[in-house]
Parts: structure tokens; C-alpha cells; sequence
């Protein structure tokens, strides 16, 4: 494409950007004569070796799409011969482009446009007119994209494989210029938004949103319906609103070079990355830097109201909002951010500490981001999760929310503290951790709409100046009468005087606060005693040394992690960090837990006692991760998780306090019933979402022993705190430490305090749990039905299993390569022609699974439209065309997807916990290959195009005896499609029809697939699950025979 007038740089300058001095990147500010600035980014370890030789001359570039397309062959050649030459770990390129226009740009006849728009520039523009050419390339190329709407703003953005950022660069840069936009594809990607919507239609939060946005001020920005649905767009056309009109003007008038803010991260020159955005943006339509001004008059919402929400989950929540003036030219103060941490701290004396000691809450969290961040207004919000008890004190928790602003107020803003957050940002900036490229890319993006250009990384971090009068100034909108109270519960509504959201249709009641309620929160009358500043933060670190830099040790011996201790109790891991170089520490611990999963009883306990130990340790957390030292427990099967990672000075101290309380904890009465509700509210919360329900029932099916949540909650009712206290001391039996970053005398000091806090015979290995996937028969055809859990979900699911083999450390390597092949390959045509072309729904998507190390490989669709017969018949019709597609690649894309393939296992580690959880990994699984990446790139080498349709042919083809099928279906609330399957079988069954013919004279089957897939001779479908996984065949197991492995 030859470059225009309009593609002139009006500025340039490397020396803008603040960036950290361990920050090894290069940063250039441009902007072009259209308006379009664009930060580009040179990262030396894309091209590790050296950036490639780009001509810098403009006038010998290639302007011409047949020279173009010849020049991207020869590089895709010599991309081909360099990965033949070795393998070298690098990372990707990316780019992101944010557009100054959001959801308040939508005309009030057509809600939803500007998300609607973001949609429609995916579907192919001028120069490259099919609809899936960028997302096509990006696939044959390792790259992936996305793109998000928000109320000011849009943000498209992508990664690909290093070699192709110009080819992907081409392709973006045309949603900006010429996109299509055409009528029959606005009409199928109209479906394709009300799928989006119907994802979201019984998410609490998503309704509270809308909720908020349906009773605010009419005419103010937030009195709109942002998500778009096929209604808010059909009701427009009906109105006889134009809507590819409309959505063109909304493109003409905003999508120009002044509002919109590029970002591109490569490994090539600056120079070459500002000739590549200059010739492919500069025809972006050229208008001034204008930002979007929106007038509000008034409040956002009527004063003095309490609304009451309707739940979907089973929860209770309080969500307090003020509203604040746009404090977006105080970016460099965050006066916002000071009284976040004040009161959505967790500490002793807080509002947190104390409510939960009261047993009214079980959760306090303050927040301001997204939609609640505008030009218009700062909306701060308090969540609170409440117990049972908590909901009949909710005015008096409000009460005591209003006596420690009272104390804020009196004690006044404090700089001591100021300064804690000051240290603290400027300890994360200096030592931040790198983002994958994509995120990297579209957080700067967005930073360039907002910070001034200098602080666009800095920004987010900066404390810059004390300033106490802002503080005051900002907590003096903490007033009742400026607050707005949203009850998210199921309890406590009157359904019988229920309003109607139109959108969502939710339910919900609008009531006045009592005055004198309102007058006794403005001025409580006193202040509770155990409310009070927190204390000075001990865990903020000072020691910012380097391990590798003071010990001075050859990097070459630190690549892998070694066994610095191999006793029957415990087996420490270690690494020294000689890549990132941070002073940052990752220290992983897997404790064997003795019988906690003999039995249902010992699974529930042990959950509990985890929930119990977090909470007890809930002061101590906090405090450390204020200070960017994180800690997280998790639970698997028998297994307890604990990881404590950041910075490493003050861990060891953070690790004793954890360990000490470990090993003395015992649980009290009153924690014991607020988390013994809690885990029940879990309980029936579990498996609302369709698609988590069908991978519950995928795994209920494959795992030998599975608890479910009915047997789980049905225990749990009848437990005691008796119970658990008698539960815990036999509980711990074996630790496997891993640590990064500490020297190794450090560490073994830590396995010395292992070893003092867990003074307990080692477990048997034979009492070990370790648990085994189901071997499913050759030629195997299962189908597992259920119904939604939510009466009121409209989305079904259908996912269709194969079981491919169990991973066999010397086979494995090379099976999970061809299996991320053939992902590689098909998961973008799925794509294509599910979602984009034939819109079943939003969810539509493929993937590799590996359950207990056996294989397996699913295709996913979830729809709101379709039953899930209907969906498993248009599944089997695209996997029946795999071999057609496979068969039908040509060399050079069979390539391409293999060098895609090659860069995601060569990316190279973006920061340090990707490391550690790649070899913690290789730990937990016993198999040590700490190469494996170099492993799977040798064997990706070697596999050719018939090893792929060999793959398809023995596992996925419907005519193999080695295809071994589990189809998992949830139904929506609409369940007569269900009864008709049913009444088929039975009609089927009672006659002893076997002919597909004969089967179709049931009246209740209205078409050949649903006929099909009742067939009783075809499929097996599960109704007995016990009896089934009784007289089946494990993995592990003696009794199982293995089935024949796939020829390399």
C-alpha cells in the first residue's frame, strides 16, 4: 500500500516515556499528521540474536499486494529454515489500538451501537474483504486477538508470532480504514451480540449494573443499555432507524486519527516499526485530538433510596456507591486510592476486621475501575458479603461504614500513609514484572488516552505528591445523601411488588430510607472503640538485593531446578533466578493431607479446615499483600497448595508466621458456622453456569472417584465443629517445597522451618491418593444429559469428548504436540463456521484435556437459540469435514500453523511465576522434564501433514474403532426437546425398532439429526452413572487394557 501525505510524522521523540531502569525496552512517541498518536516499542528478546534487516528506504518497500504476498512467502521461508536450525525461546510481537468512543456514544434509538461496531470491524474490510482474513492469519501465525467496549472507550488489540507482525499490522490497520460493514453481515452479527448478552443475562453483578444504569437521572450517559442485545437493535429497525447508516455515521464521526491511541511492541528497530505504522495508518481519517465531552446535570441517581435486587446465586450483598467529580487530572495524586486502602482494608481496627469478628460479614471490597470511571463521574463502591445475620444488621453495618469515615474525618488524611503507598508504587514500578505482549499492548493503549505521554507506564504506579486538601476534599462526597444503596438477595424481597429491569428482566423494589436513619449516619454519635487506623506495615520490603548478582554464580548451572533435600517427609526444590533478575521470590509447597479424600465427610472437613485456616490467617495476608507479597491456598484432591510469592525480603518472615499458625490453628464455634453457611451458599452456587456445569459432568463421568456437590452439601449439613477439631492433627504428613530466587542457604533455612513446624511420620506412599480417569471402550458413543440448575438460564451446552491416550512419559511429548497441532489447525474454521458463519452462539471453541495424564481433546457450543441435539448435530457435521480440510491444506499453511505452533512453545517465560509454574508442573507430575519445551519443538519438527490426518483419522472419525466419544449435554430451561428424546427412546425401546426409518414415525421427532441421535443402538446413553463406572475399565488400574497408541 503506497503511503500518502497524511502518513507524514508530525513528532518523534525516544525521551518521553518514564520507564523503569530495569526496563531493558526502547520507547518511541509518535504522532502522525491525521491525529494518530503511537507509542511503538522495541523488545530486544523478540529477536534475541538481532532484529532481521528491514530496508529503511521507503521508496524500495514493496507497494504492490503481489509483491507483498511474494515477500511474506520468502520470509515465511526463512522462518522455516530457522527453526530447522534450532530452537531459541522468543516472545511474540503485539499491538493495540484504542478509540477515544465508548458505550455513551450510543444513540438512544439504537443501544448497543458502538459495541456492535466493535464487532462488525472484524468482518473484513476493502483490501482484505473475507471475514475471517485477520482472524485466519493471526491463527496460521501463533497469534490471537480480542477487543472490549467500555463507556468511554474501545479497545481492539492482537499477538502473533514475531516474523508476521507487519502481515498482522496490515490487516489491523484496515478496521481503521476501510471495513466493510455489510448489511448481510451486520444481520448474522446482530445474533452474535444477543449470544454475548445471553452469556451474561443471570450474572448478578452484570444485573446490578444494568439495574443501576435503568434508575438513573433519564438523559444522563448511564441511563443506557451498553451490552446491546438482537432486541435493542431489532426495536431500531423497527422504528425505521437505518441501522448500517447508523453505524457507519458512528464510525465516520468518531473513528479518526484524534481519538485513537496505538501501541506496537516488536523486535525490530524503531525506525522500521515508525515506517511500517506511518505507511499502514497514515490513511486513517485525519480530525483533531478532541476528547468526547458528555454533560450531566444533576445527580446520577435519586437520593435517599434503598433498591432491592433479586439474586441468581444464592448471596447477600451490600453494594454502597458515592458519587465523585471525575478525578482523572489527579492521576498523579489518586487521592481515590488513599481512601480505598483506608476502607476496604482488612487489618486490625478496620471496618473489615471488625464486621467479620461481629460474624456479619464474610468479605469487604472497595473499587473503582472500568464503568465506574468516567469523564462524567467516579463511581466508589463497597461490596460486602453478608452472613444471614449480616443481612438483618444491615443498616447498622452501614452505621458503623459511616463511623470510621467519621474517624477518617477527625483523624484527618495521615501522610505516614500516603507515604506507605508512595514506597509501594515506586518499589512495583521499579521492579515490575513484564505482561504478556497483548495485555502489555492494550493497557498502554488505554494509558495514552488518559496519563499524560511521558507517564503511560508510570502512571498507573505514581504517588507523586502529598496532598491533604484533595484527600478532604474527595471524602467529603462519603455522605448519606450522596450515596446509593443496591441489596443483591434472594431473602427478603416482596415478589409480589416487584419492578421489572426491561433488559435483564430482573426484579427489583425501590424504597425510601428512612430520614432519620439518614440523619444518624451523617453525625454518628460516637465512634466504636475497635475502630482505628491500621498499624505501620511491617512487610514492606527494603532489601532489593539480587541473589544472582551477590552470589556471582554461572548462570549456565542455574537452568533447572535441583533436589537439595530428598527425605520421606519432605523434598525440597530449588532454583536460583538468573533470567529475571528481580528481587522477587516464588516458593511453592505441595502438603500431602492424610485421607483427606477417603471419603466424603474427609473431602468436606478438609475444605473447611481450609477456608477456617485462610480466615484465621486473613490479618497477616492482607498486610503482606499490601506490601506485594501474595499468598494463595488451594485445595486438590488430598493435596494442599500454599504459595507465597514477591518480594523476597521479607518472606521468610511472612513464611514462619504461616507455618507457626499452621501448626496451632484450631477453629472456634463462631468462625465455624459463618463458613460452615458459607461453604453451604458454595455449595448451591455451583454449577450455574452452564458451560462449568458440562465440564462437571465431563469429569464426574472420567474421574474414578468424584464427590458431588448434592453428596458434599448434603454432608455438610450435618457437621460440627467437633468434627473438624477431631479431624485436623492427623491431617499433615509430607511437604514438597519449591523455591526461586533465595539464595541456597536461604532455602534451606526454610526447609529447616518445614521441618520444625511439621514434627510427623511421613505418609506411606501407598496411602497416598492418587486418582484414575476412566478407560473408555473402543468405539465407545456416550451421552450424559442434564438440565440447568437456574430454571431461568436460557443457554445450552454440548461438548463432545474424545479419549485420545494415556500419556506415556516417553510417547507424551510427541502426542501433545500433534494434539496442540491439530488445535492449531481447526480451532480457527470452528470458529468460522459456528460462530461467525451459522451463530449457534458467543461460546463456540475447541481444546486439548488431560485428565489424570490421559488425553483427550473437546468441541464446545453454547447457544441460547439451539437445543443441545441440535448443536451436537452441527458439531458432527464439522468434525465429519475435518479430513476434507486437513487433506486440503496446502504446504505452505500446513507451515505456517506449525511455525504458530513453534513460537507458543518456544514463547519465552514473560515473567517469573510462568517459569515457576511451567517446572512446578514437571515437579508435581514426577517426570522432571525441565526441557520439555525443547523437547516438544524437536518432535514438532518432525510431524508431517499425515501424521495430523492419521491423528483425526484413528481418534476423531466417526468409521475408527479407536473413536471413543462422550457427549455431555445441559438443556436449557426450555427442557421439551429433552422430553421429546426421551419419548423417542421409549417409543423405540417398546417396539424394538432398530431402523432410523422406523424411528422417524415418532411424531415427537421433528427432524433426521434428532432422530439420529436416538438411535439406542448407536449411542449409550448414561442414566445409571454408579452402575456404568462400576463395570468400566481405569487407567492405572490392573484390570485396564490399554488401547493400541497412535503410530509415530
Amino acid at each position: 500500500m503506497g503511503m500518502g501525505v497524511m502518513g507524514c510524522c508530525t513528532f518523534s521523540s525516544d525521551d518521553i516515556v518514564i520507564k523503569s531502569p530495569n526496563d531493558k525496552r526502547l520507547y518511541r512517541v509518535i504522532k502522525l499528521e491525521n491525529g494518530l498518536t503511537a507509542l511503538l516499542i522495541h523488545d530486544p528478546q523478540v529477536y534475541p540474536q538481532g532484529p532481521p534487516h528491514h530496508s529503511s528506504n521507503l521508496e524500495q518497500e514493496e507497494e504492490e499486494d503481489c509483491e507483498a504476498v511474494e515477500e511474506e512467502k520468502e520470509e515465511e521461508g526463512d522462518v522455516k529454515r530457522k527453526e530447522e536450525g534450532g530452537a531459541s525461546e522468543t516472545k511474540k510481537a503485539a499491538a493495540a489500538m484504542c478509540v477515544g468512543i465508548g458505550s455513551f456514544s450510543d444513540p438512544l434509538e439504537a443501544q448497543g451501537l458502538a459495541h456492535f461496531l466493535e464487532h462488525m470491524l472484524f468482518m473484513g474490510s476493502t483490501k482484505f474483504p473475507d471475514e475471517n482474513e485477520y482472524a485466519s492469519y493471526l491463527s496460521k501465525h501463533g497469534g490471537s486477538s480480542n477487543a472490549y467496549t467500555e463507556a468511554e472507550h474501545t479497545c481492539y488489540y492482537f499477538d502473533v508470532k514475531r516474523e508476521f507482525l507487519k502481515g498482522a499490522l496490515e490487516r489491523f490497520s484496515q478496521f481503521f480504514v476501510s471495513p466493510l460493514m455489510k448489511s448481510e453481515a451486520m444481520a448474522r452479527e446482530v445474533q452474535a451480540i444477543d449470544s454475548e448478552f445471553n452469556t451474561v443475562l443471570q450474572n448478578d453483578f452484570c444485573r446490578l449494573q444494568q439495574l443501576q444504569g435503568h434508575t438513573s437521572s433519564p438523559g444522563h450517559p448511564f441511563n443506557k443499555f451498553s451490552w446491546g442485545n438482537k432486541k435493542s437493535l431489532d426495536d431500531a429497525k423497527k422504528k425505521g432507524i437505518n441501522l448500517q447508516e447508523q453505524i457507519l455515521k458512528l464510525y465516520r464521526d468518531n473513528y479518526h486519527g484524534g481519538l485513537m491511541k496505538l501501541v506496537v511492541i516488536g523486535g525490530e528497530s524503531l525506525d522500521v516499526l515508525e515506517h511500517w505504522v506511518s505507511e499502514l495508518f497514515g490513511d486513517v481519517k485525519k480530525d483533531p485530538q478532541v476528547n468526547l465531552e458528555f454533560k450531566a446535570e444533576g445527580p446520577i441517581w435519586k437520593a435517599g433510596k434503598l433498591y432491592r435486587l433479586e439474586a441468581v446465586d444464592d448471596v447477600h450483598i451490600l453494594h454502597l456507591a458515592w458519587t465523585l467529580p471525575c478525578l482523572q487530572e489527579h492521576y498523579l495524586k489518586k487521592p481515590e486510592d488513599y481512601l480505598s486502602h483506608l476502607l476496604g482494608h482488612e487489618g486490625r481496627g478496620s471496618l473489615h476486621f471488625y464486621l467479620k469478628a461481629r460474624g456479619w460479614v464474610t468479605s469487604l471490597d472497595t473499587c473503582l475501575s472500568g464503568m465506574d470511571c468516567s469523564s462524567v463521574a467516579y463511581i466508589f463502591c463497597m461490596v460486602i458479603y453478608l452472613t444471614d445475620s449480616g443481612l438483618e444488621k444491615m443498616f447498622e453495618i452501614i452505621g458503623f461504614v459511616y463511623q470510621y469515615i467519621k474517624l477518617l474525618s477527625q483523624m484527618s488524611p495521615q501522610e505516614w500513609i500516603f507515604r506507605e503507598l508512595q514506597d509501594i508504587g515506586n518499589m512495583d514500578f521499579r521492579f515490575a514484572e513484564e505482561q504478556d505482549q497483548d495485555d502489555y499492548a492494550s493497557q498502554l493503549a488505554e494509558n495514552l488516552l488518559y496519563y499524560a505521554t511521558e507517564h503511560v507506564i508510570y502512571g498507573d504506579y505514581v504517588n507523586e505528591s502529598w496532598d491533604k486538601e484533595l484527600i478532604e476534599y474527595v471524602l467529603g462526597f462519603f455522605r448519606p445523601e450522596n450515596m446509593r444503596i443496591d441489596v443483591i438477595s434472594k431473602s427478603l424481597f416482596k415478589s409480589e411488588d416487584f419492578q421489572c429491569e426491561p433488559w435483564f428482566g430482573s426484579h427489583y423494589t425501590e424504597e425510601d430510607i428512612s430520614p432519620s436513619l439518614i440523619d444518624l449516619w451523617k453525625n454518628p454519635q460516637e465512634i466504636n472503640v475497635s475502630l482505628h487506623l491500621p498499624a505501620k506495615n511491617d512487610f514492606i520490603p527494603r532489601d532489593f538485593s539480587i541473589r544472582s548478582d551477590v552470589l556471582c554464580i554461572d548462570t549456565a548451572t542455574t537452568s533447572y531446578p535441583k533436589c537439595i533435600l530428598d527425605e520421606p517427609l519432605m523434598k525440597f526444590w530449588y532454583k536460583l533466578d538468573s533470567t529475571f533478575k528481580l528481587p522477587h521470590v516464588n516458593t511453592y509447597f505441595s502438603i500431602n493431607l492424610k485421607g483427606a479424600y477417603d471419603d466424603v465427610k474427609s473431602c468436606v472437613l478438609t475444605s473447611l479446615y481450609l477456608d477456617l485456616l485462610t480466615d484465621q490467617l486473613n490479618e497477616i495476608l492482607y498486610e503482606a499483600c499490601v506490601a506485594s507479597l501474595g499468598t494463595s491456598f488451594s485445595l486438590s484432591l488430598d493435596k494442599l497448595q500454599l504459595e507465597v510469592c514477591g518480594f523476597n525480603d521479607k518472606l521468610p518472615a511472612l513464611l514462619s508466621k504461616i507455618l507457626e499458625t499452621i501448626k496451632s490453628f484450631l477453629p472456634t464455634d463462631d468462625r465455624f458456622e459463618v463458613y460452615k453457611e458459607d461453604m453451604e451458599r458454595a455449595y448451591m452456587n455451583t454449577n450455574m453456569d452452564p458451560w462449568s456445569y458440562s465440564t462437571y459432568l465431563r469429569d464426574q463421568v472420567l474421574l474414578q472417584k468424584f464427590y458431588t456437590v448434592d453428596e458434599q452439601l448434603h454432608v455438610l449439613k450435618g457437621l460440627s465443629v467437633s468434627d473438624l477439631k477431631s479431624f485436623i492433627p492427623e491431617i499433615f504428613s509430607q511437604a514438597w517445597p519449591f523455591a526461586w530466587q533465595l539464595s541456597e542457604e536461604e532455602t534451606i533455612n526454610l526447609a529447616k522451618l518445614i521441618q520444625t513446624n511439621f514434627t510427623v511420620p511421613a505418609l506411606p506412599t501407598k496411602l497416598v491418593y492418587k486418582d484414575h480417569c476412566i478407560c473408555l471402550p473402543p468405539n465407545a458413543n456416550l451421552v450424559r444429559d442434564a438440565t440447568v440448575k437456574n430454571k431461568s438460564e436460557t443457554n445450552s451446552v454440548t461438548e463432545l469428548y474424545f479419549q485420545i491416550e494415556q500419556a506415556v512419559k516417553s510417547e507424551s511429548v510427541r502426542l501433545k504436540v500433534l494434539i496442540d497441532l491439530f488445535q492449531e489447525i481447526v480451532q480457527e474454521p470452528l470458529f468460522n463456521q459456528l460462530r461467525t458463519k451459522e451463530q449457534l452462539g458467543y461460546v463456540v471453541l475447541c481444546g486439548q484435556n488431560c485428565t489424570c495424564n490421559v488425553f483427550g481433546f473437546y468441541f464446545c457450543v453454547q447457544s441460547s437459540e439451539y437445543n443441545p441435539i441440535h448443536l451436537q448435530g452441527r458439531l458432527d457435521n464439522f468434525i465429519d469435514g475435518l479430513e476434507e480440510l486437513l487433506e486440503g491444506l496446502d504446504d505452505d499453511s500446513f507451515e505456517n500453523y506449525k511455525g504458530g505452533l513453534m513460537a507458543k512453545v518456544l514463547e519465552k517465560d514473560a515473567y517469573l511465576t510462568c517459569e515457576t509454574n511451567r517446572l512446578w508442573t514437571q515437579i508435581l507430575d514426577k517426570w522432571y522434564t525441565f526441557d520439555c519445551s525443547k523437547k516438544a519443538a524437536e518432535q514438532l519438527r518432525s510431524i508431517q501433514k499425515e501424521d495430523v490426518i492419521n491423528f483425526y483419522k484413528t481418534y476423531l472419525q466417526q468409521s475408527s474403532p479407536k473413536r471413543r466419544r462422550l457427549a455431555t449435554r445441559v438443556w436449557g430451561c426450555n427442557q421439551r426437546f429433552k422430553r421429546r428424546l426421551h419419548e423417542a427412546r421409549r417409543f423405540a425401546r417398546a417396539l424394538s425398532l432398530k431402523s432410523l426409518k422406523a424411528l422417524l414415525m415418532c411424531k415427537s421427532l421433528k427432524t433426521l439429526q434428532e432422530a439420529e441421535e436416538a438411535r439406542p443402538e448407536s449411542v449409550q446413553v448414561i442414566e445409571d452413572l454408579a452402575a456404568f463406572k462400576m463395570s468400566s475399565k481405569f487407567y492405572g488400574c490392573k484390570r485396564c487394557q490399554k488401547v493400541t497408541p497412535l503410530k509415530s
